[in-house]
């Protein structure tokens, strides 16, 4: 998908000011596709069964070199595609795409559909599976991730509009989300494939608890899951024949107060430092710098382990 998916807040809720009318009064129809050149995205059709489009089913798929190519630069920042295990979870703002990219080919060359359960990510492999979850009510879908996106700073996952509209916040653009990634050959997956039902306990009652706090609206703009605007996310092997230092940033806050509570949250997981350090505004929690691919893979598992993510950066 190209580079220039995402939309302004601003310009995005004003696209959806016809998403407030009730469903009986928007007639069904087909999405239709915008112009090519066109700068606007908008929200489909209505569709009596939006509520009822299926999870994405989990299964063995190849990654295709094509889908996958790593590192790659958009807008100036690069970007490494970097596997990550089953139960990885992030958390941070999520967006979703519409009619403007309806029919057009995503980064795996399929064609995105607005009423299927995908999504797009800057780093995951392609295609990954994922759980996400709408912290702000709780709501959940399986969505397969099929596309590379969005180059917003902010932002960690665009979903598909289908699946926005099933998680409650198709309506006003974005919302505070989490991700888990999910393993195919789980038996959950294995039996769902088969036509099994599955039933143990621990496929029904999630890490998450029943009932999620709301956040308040002042606090979604202070805090960022993983990097922050200005920074490049990418491999340790920059090829300029320059030192770069490799880091873990797992997060980057507006208050000082948040910072040092996620350092103090992480220290105790990690055998190496973590530090903030405060740029243009943005106060960022890091680990290392790390010194290997392997101690990397072992400071993103303990800190997944914890139900934490962060993100590759070099500088």
């Amino acid at each position: 998908m190209k580079a220039w998916r995402w939309l302004p807040g601003a310009a995005l809720l004003a696209l959806l000011g016809g998403c407030a009318s009730g469903p009986m009064e928007i007639p069904e129809r087909a999405p239709q596709q915008s112009p090519a050149g066109s700068d606007k995205d908008g929200t489909p059709g209505f569709r009596a069964d939006l509520m009822n489009v299926p999870d994405a089913i989990p299964r063995p798929e190849a990654r295709t070199k094509a889908g996958n190519k790593s590192p790659y630069t958009v807008l100036g920042k690069t970007y490494t595609v970097r596997p990550v295990p089953p139960g990885h979870r992030e958390r941070g703002l999520g967006s979703w795409y519409g009619t403007k990219f309806h029919g057009r080919k995503t980064s795996l060359g399929e064609d995105y559909d607005v009423y299927t359960m995908t999504a797009a990510h800057k780093t995951l492999p392609l295609p990954s599976y994922l759980r996400v979850t709408n912290l702000e009510n709780g709501k959940r879908v399986v969505v397969r991730v099929n596309d590379r996106g969005p180059f917003h700073e902010d932002r960690v996952i665009d979903l598909s509009y289908a699946a926005a509209y099933r998680l409650g916040y198709s309506g006003k653009g974005t919302a505070l989300l989490e991700l888990e990634v999910l393993d195919p050959m789980a038996p959950e997956w294995v039996a769902k494939r088969a036509g099994r039902e599955y039933s143990e306990p621990e496929a029904v009652a999630r890490a998450l608890p029943a009932v999620v706090p709301e956040p308040g609206p002042e606090a979604l703009p202070d805090v960022v899951a993983g990097a922050d605007p200005g920074v490049e996310a990418t491999s340790s092997s920059s090829g300029s024949g320059q030192s770069r230092h490799v880091w873990l940033q797992a997060g980057a806050f507006r208050s000082i107060e948040g910072a040092r509570n996620l350092q103090r949250s992480i220290a105790p997981l990690l055998d190496q430092d973590v530090i903030i350090q405060s740029v243009a505004g943005w106060h960022r929690v890091r680990v290392g710098p790390l010194a290997s691919d392997a101690v990397i893979e072992e400071a993103l598992r303990r800190l997944a382990s914890a139900r934490l993510a962060a993100q590759v950066v070099t500088e």
